[in-house]
């Protein structure tokens, strides 16, 4: 007679922890995620702004004012910090194909090495 299983407990941390590294990671995944948040805040300014401004009237709805706009500014950061994550990836990325591009060229064009870059 097998032994059941001990149960394993889902734990949101840990799979939020792993979850935020593989979109951060990969480019495609980071760059629509920050297409969405600075969509996401122009929308919420806008609606804001227009649709919804008797609702978020600081004088009668204070909590839902702060609430609101914390919102919107979220998304904005958020957009922020990932756009400065993913300029120094790139710039990282171009430094790296630079110095291997360095070291290929210094390869083929020195004098003792069997393939010159002049063909001689």
């Amino acid at each position: 007679m097998a032994t059941p299983r001990a149960k394993k407990n889902f734990s949101l941390l840990p799979f939020a922890t792993h979850a935020t590294r593989g979109f951060i990671r990969d480019q495609v995944a980071r760059r629509k995620i920050m297409f969405a948040a600075v969509l996401g805040a122009v929308a919420l300014m806008v609606a804001g702004s227009t649709i919804l401004r008797g609702l978020l009237d600081h004088r009668e709805h204070p909590a839902s004012f702060i609430l609101y706009w914390l919102a919107c500014a979220w998304l904005t950061v958020l957009a922020l910090l990932l756009a400065l994550f993913d300029v120094l990836i790139v710039r990282a990325q171009a430094r790296a194909a630079r110095e291997q591009l360095r070291d290929q060229f210094a390869a083929k064009s020195t004098p003792g090495s069997q393939t010159n870059i002049s063909g001689r």
